[in-house]
């Protein structure tokens, strides 16, 4: 891929969903677009270039932002987020609450939102409860995997046991063992496709609990600015915002107040 391409890429694909692409990830580029082109018998970036802005439909532009997304993630992941998110759910019920609403805002292939269910349901396992997970994401393709809600066992490496046994079933396949989400969960989780550029975000909110994590690392600090904008007006007040541990925003400490690195609150 040559500079002009590579550029051009850069800019579609900050111009479309905010994610900034130093010199140094052109490797990277190369390699998850190289797979798109195969698929589509291309072997040439300038042409796949063109062929994404002559396709009217969109269709192709949100395949190319889907090979470029990353979605790292796992069960459990930063597991003090998910104890801190336990004991103020424990905490809101004993005065009162009954109902609760948790956002996912960068949702991945589901682990983080499924893992937000069974901290809820741990948490309160009473018949008044009522709790609704959003997750979003701008992938279609991971959005496919979360709404199965199937994984393979070594994902599953952070699940105690007794929710493993609880939350999912499994099935063989060859020599491994998938396990599958099950309905405790899935009635309470909601995914659906969300760009974060693309401000305001069209939910009313408002939420208790929003996790916005490992994604704004990828955003210039206008992007960022107005994520951060988006995230405050649809957390209410009271609630919690919680972000990557390499994620800081005390630089907005005029909206949001620092319970202790990566958790926030909005007073």
């Amino acid at each position: 891929m040559d500079d002009i391409t590579f550029n051009n890429f850069r800019k579609l694909i900050y111009d479309v969903s905010g994610i900034t692409l130093s010199e140094q990830k052109k490797a990277l580029v190369v390699g998850r677009l190289s797979k798109r082109m195969r698929a589509l018998g291309m072997n040439n970036f300038k042409e796949y270039y063109e062929y994404v802005l002559k396709d009217k439909t969109g269709n192709e532009l949100v395949k190319l932002i889907d090979a470029i997304s990353t979605n790292v993630t796992q069960f459990f992941r930063e597991a003090d987020h998910f104890d801190f998110l336990r004991d103020r759910l424990i905490e809101w019920y004993e005065s009162g609450q009954r109902k609760f609403r948790i956002w996912s805002s960068a949702c991945s292939t589901g682990e983080e939102p499924y893992t937000i269910a069974m901290v809820a349901l741990e948490a309160l396992p009473r018949p008044d409860i009522d709790i609704k997970i959003l997750a979003t994401d701008i992938s279609t393709r991971v959005l496919e995997h979360c709404k199965k809600g199937e994984y393979y066992y070594h994902k599953l490496d952070n699940v105690p046991k007794y929710l493993l046994t609880k939350y999912f079933t499994k099935r063989k396949e060859g020599d491994e063992y998938i396990y599958m989400v099950n309905d405790k969960l899935k009635r309470i989780v909601k995914f659906a496709r969300l760009n974060l550029k693309n401000t305001p975000y069209p939910m009313r909110g408002p939420f208790d609990v929003i996790f916005c994590r490992n994604v704004m690392i990828y955003f210039d600090v206008n992007v960022r600015s107005s994520l951060i904008s988006e995230l405050y007006r649809l957390l209410r007040s009271g609630g919690y915002l919680f972000t990557g541990h390499s994620e800081s925003i005390t630089s907005y400490q005029d909206k949001f107040k620092i319970v202790k690195p990566s958790i926030y609150y909005k007073p």
